[in-house]
Formats: C-alpha cells, structure tokens, sequence
C-alpha cells in the first residue's frame, strides 16, 4: 500500500520528513508536472495527500484516486487561494485546517476532518501549528478514523493573491492592519512593500509589542 504525498513548500516537506519516519511508503511528489495520471496509475497509490498544491489537479486523476486536500479555512467558508491571507487582512485570528475529499468543483468536497487553527504570530508559527494540525489528521485518515460529512453554510470565495497586491500604497492605515499585512506575507510570499521614487522598501519580520511596530526591511 503507498501513499502519495503532493507538497513542494518547505514546511510542508518538514511534515513529510515527520511522516516518514513511520511511514516508508510515503511518496513525496513536488513538481506540477510530474503529477499526471499515467504517473499516478503506475504508483497506484491508495490516498494521495494535497497538504500544501498551488495548481489544478488532472479531473481524472480526482475521478479515480482518492484526493485528499487540506484547507486552512472553517469550510465553505474561504474557498479559493491564498486562505492564511484573505483571513489574516480581515482581522480573523481563529480558523480551522480542513481536511476533505477533493471533487472537481474547488474546494467542495465532502470534509474528512477539521481541527482547531489559530492566525495569531508569525507565518513561521502558523506554519508549524499547520504541521501539527496535518500531521494528526493524516495518521488518522491512514487509520480510517473519520466519517465524511457534507459542507454546511453559505459559501464564500477568493482569488488567490498576486505579488501586485503586496504593495501598500501609504503608511496611512491603522498599525494593526500593517502588521497582519507584513505578518502575512512573509517569506515565502511575495513580501509585503511600499514604492519610494524608484526604489522599493520590502518589509520582513515584523512585530507589534505595546503598539510599536518593528521590522526587518530591505531597499531595493
């Protein structure tokens, strides 16, 4: 019995790395490309887990695999891209990472299990509790320990974001907004930035302590 394994950012890879050790049959995949369905029919995997997919997956590959996608929202709420942000701008601190059974329309499939998520700190922490949210949720789904249920609610979606949309263009908003703007588009997103003349200020490792805000920048 294999698994196959569809992840390409580094603290996805972490958690790959954390799977592994108990699981050898465990099939890491990181290239788009190489996700095709005569690949996939010669691995025959039995799941094949999405934890961290920016592209389409191949319908026929959803049609006869079980896809397993996992979703950093309270489902159907926040579909689409980039969820971390389009939740984080909006001021929510507490969410859920969904896991759920992949379908062709985005993101509606039927949720396998969810768990707890808080938005609060660093993209690096939120990362980490990721790690572990996904971690859980694969060993049980590996053991069979869940029960598929349908999406409840109004569903709401957004685009994922583009690296126009991290430039601020003033300083002339609240210093909680900046900081959950800079905050979430830390490395490895296209980091948060303001033009000055010709140059531009990118913004990194920012912190709000007694409503002070300080950063890492760089001029470009």
């Amino acid at each position: 019995m294999v698994y196959l394994f569809c992840a390409y950012r580094e603290w996805s890879k972490t958690l790959f790395d954390e799977l592994k050790k108990d699981h050898d049959n465990i099939v890491l995949l990181k290239s788009p490309k190489k996700l095709t369905f005569s690949y996939v029919k010669k691995i025959n995997p039995e799941m094949i887990f999405f934890p961290d997919w920016s592209w389409i997956v191949n319908k026929k590959i959803i049609n006869n695999y079980k896809c397993i996608c996992f979703h950093e929202s309270n489902l159907p709420k926040f579909r689409g891209g980039s969820p971390l942000q389009n939740q984080i701008i909006r001021g929510i601190e507490k969410t859920k990472t969904t896991a759920f059974m992949m379908k062709e329309g985005l993101d509606e499939g039927e949720i396998i299990l969810q768990k707890e998520l808080s938005l609060k700190g660093s993209i690096n922490e939120i990362f980490k509790r990721m790690i572990i949210n996904d971690h859980i949720m694969i060993e049980k789904i590996i053991e069979g320990k869940y029960k598929l249920k349908k999406q409840k609610g109004k569903p709401t979606k957004f685009k994922r974001r583009n690296e126009d949309q991290s430039e601020l263009i003033n300083l002339d908003y609240s210093k909680k907004y900046l900081y959950n703007f800079i905050r979430m588009l830390d490395d490895p997103y296209p980091n948060a930035f303001i033009r000055i003349g010709k140059r531009k200020i990118v913004f990194k490792n920012v912190s709000n302590k007694n409503n002070k805000l300080t950063f890492s920048g760089e001029i470009q």
